[in-house]
């Protein structure tokens, strides 16, 4: 399973694909179990050059139930800053913000190594 991220141009925002769109959090995020759908979103977000920064795919893992980012630094994006845990998207609190902080997994998601790669 993988889903779409990027940094929105006006705010640094990280956000997330949904449906041909962006948004804030990673539970709204279109979830892609087929590799060609995810390559397709990921073409369409490269389009929309002024919208976000450096789109690229995720890999994800389950975590109590629900999907959470196999990277820890794609954990520490979705969650919102990690200076207190009651501030940003993780202050929201619920059961998606829980299998975030709960998920294990490798420490980087092929998305983001091939994103290097390609630089």
């Amino acid at each position: 399973m993988r889903a779409l991220t990027g940094n929105r141009l006006t705010d640094g925002e990280a956000v997330f694909w949904k449906a041909g769109a962006w948004v804030e959090r990673f539970a709204d995020a279109e979830l892609f179990a087929a590799e060609d759908a995810a390559e397709t979103a990921e073409g369409h977000a490269k389009a929309q050059q002024t919208i976000v920064v450096d789109p690229y795919l995720i890999d994800l893992v389950e975590s109590e139930g629900l999907w959470a980012p196999v990277s820890y630094r794609e954990r520490l994006r979705a969650l919102g800053p990690t200076n207190h845990p009651m501030h940003g998207k993780q202050a929201e609190g619920g059961a998606a913000i829980e299998a975030l902080r709960h998920a294990h997994g490798a420490a980087r998601s092929t998305g983001r190594v091939n994103l290097i790669k390609r630089k």
